[in-house]
């Protein structure tokens, strides 16, 4: 049996592999997707004060900082049991919008893009952000800069810093906005609102107006017709930071829908002995195994799968930017993996709108920005729930009766994603390898963009440590070949 090993994967966050294992006719019998690294964060956070989580957690990971900071607000808030004031949640949001305006910028530029702006197939050496540049010009390379140093700016105002956010404090915000600041935000607002129709243009020009790109991603070996997730408001609209999770099957029918603090009711996880990510499934439906179809238990959460579980979005040009998605690609739900870009750039525009509605409510620039919090009426359990830019994200904490942290479980965007993921990549090379057919490096690029969709973020998602971690060391010589091997397993 012959394997193919696709070692690094590129253009995501964090470190994976894919294994291929082909029959002797040079068929793919079976795929696995490996994540070998592994972080401890659940287990790093027990012992500490829960109002240092919301902190601690933002060093998960560089890229989603502001996903686990607002999940961990939000848990550490039901924990001490108070609701946020009013203007606390708007600057919440806020925030988050920015968040998601420089994170689906950067997702659709420098990971999506080389693959149809540059090319599937082309030299691997163009197909990058410098090689979508050189396409598109340099002058909309510096409007990508520009735009995502703005949406940074916003965060670093608001959260105290980009990265190492600390606007959250139990019950609210640490500080407010200034009419000033407001009105610089406004302005920037409608800036990322034309800069979203702008990039929403170029995939409609070289990506819809391609019918070759167009048919990869209808026709293509990029289908999975599972259940899909998402958070909505009272309306069933989109809404990434507060609401009910929505589950819709494979036909769009509701299958649930429930408060974030009865997740562990409607999903289950599990484990399987090659890989340090957990695969959650439809608890009412059970694991079926990595199988598609309205009986499988297999869901997903991405900017598709929110579309898809939504009725529709909760601003103009995104619902208008949504009709003509599903328009264009039948009808709801949609089960083509590479249509997620386009959902994401429905969602970078409804960010980018939702931004300038709270940049303008007579709220956002309020004093009262905490809800006062008694120690003695501590909960003692937290759940926290947003729409990360990856997917669902779920933060849990269990405390003593001082606030002490005992016991964490997360579940983010690519651990939801982690069983469609691997059938994703299985289906793609199944459908590009086949007999007689010698696998180059645009087929295998092919397949790495059926894992590239989901925009998966490793460093969040391998989280967990059991207590003993396997390791294999090999040693090899300068010729490539191995000649000692060290086991702790």
């Amino acid at each position: 049996m012959k394997r193919i090993t696709i070692d690094p994967i590129t253009r995501l966050e964090g470190h994976g592999k894919i294994e291929i294992f082909l029959t002797d006719e040079g068929d793919v019998e079976n795929v696995y997707f490996q994540v070998p690294e592994l972080r401890g964060f659940e287990k790093f956070c027990e012992g500490r004060p829960v109002e240092e989580l919301s902190q601690i957690v933002t060093k998960i990971c560089g890229v989603c900082p502001g996903c686990h900071h607002m999940a961990s607000g939000k848990a550490a808030d039901a924990v001490f049991g108070v609701e946020p004031t009013s203007t606390a949640k708007k600057l919440r949001e806020l925030f988050y919008m920015a968040h998601f305006v420089h994170s689906h910028i950067a997702h659709f530029y420098a990971l999506a893009a080389p693959d149809f702006v540059v090319g599937p197939d082309a030299d691997p050496a163009k197909r990058n952000i410098l090689g979508v540049i050189e396409k598109v010009g340099v002058e909309i390379g510096t409007e990508v800069i520009k735009q995502r140093r703005k949406a940074q700016e916003i965060q670093a105002l608001l959260g105290g810093h980009q990265t190492h956010v600390v606007m959250n404090i139990p019950g609210g915000v640490r500080k407010g906005l200034t009419e000033e600041q407001r009105a610089d935000i406004e302005q920037t607002a409608k800036g990322f609102i034309e800069f979203a129709k702008f990039t929403l243009q170029i995939f409609n020009d070289i990506v819809l107006g391609n019918s070759t790109y167009l048919d990869i991603i209808l026709n293509g070996p990029y289908s999975l017709k599972i259940h899909s997730m998402g958070l909505v408001d009272e309306n069933n609209k989109v809404n990434f930071y507060d609401g009910k999770v929505r589950v819709v099957d494979t036909v769009g029918n509701e299958h649930c829908k429930y408060s974030p603090k009865d997740y562990m009711e409607y999903v289950a996880e599990r484990v399987e002995p090659w890989s340090y990510l957990k695969f959650p499934y439809l608890k009412k439906i059970g694991w079926k195994g990595f199988v598609e179809g309205q009986d499988s238990g297999v869901y997903h959460a991405t900017p598709l799968s929110r579309l898809n579980a939504a009725d529709g979005m909760a601003t103009p040009l995104a619902q208008i930017e949504y009709e003509r998605m599903y328009k264009t690609l039948g009808g709801k739900p949609v089960h083509a993996t590479l249509a997620m870009h386009w959902a994401r750039l429905v969602e970078l525009l409804y960010s980018a709108e939702r931004c300038l509605e709270l940049a303008t409510d007579h709220e956002i620039t309020g004093k009262d920005l905490r809800t006062e919090i008694d120690r003695s009426k501590i909960v003692g359990e937290g759940v926290g729930t947003v729409e990360a830019q990856r997917g669902t994200l779920t933060h849990h904490y269990w405390t003593d009766k001082n606030g002490i942290v005992e016991k964490v479980n997360i579940i983010v965007g690519t651990t939801n994603n982690n069983a469609p993921i691997c059938m994703s990549i299985k289906e793609a090379a199944q459908g590009l390898i086949k007999k007689g057919i010698e696998p180059d490096q645009g087929i295998l690029n092919m397949i790495e963009m059926a894992f590239r969709a989901y925009d998966p973020c490793f460093s969040c998602a391998t989280h967990r440590l059991p207590g003993e971690m396997p390791l294999i060391v090999n040693f090899m010589n300068k010729k490539g070949e191995l000649i000692r091997s060290v086991r702790r397993d």
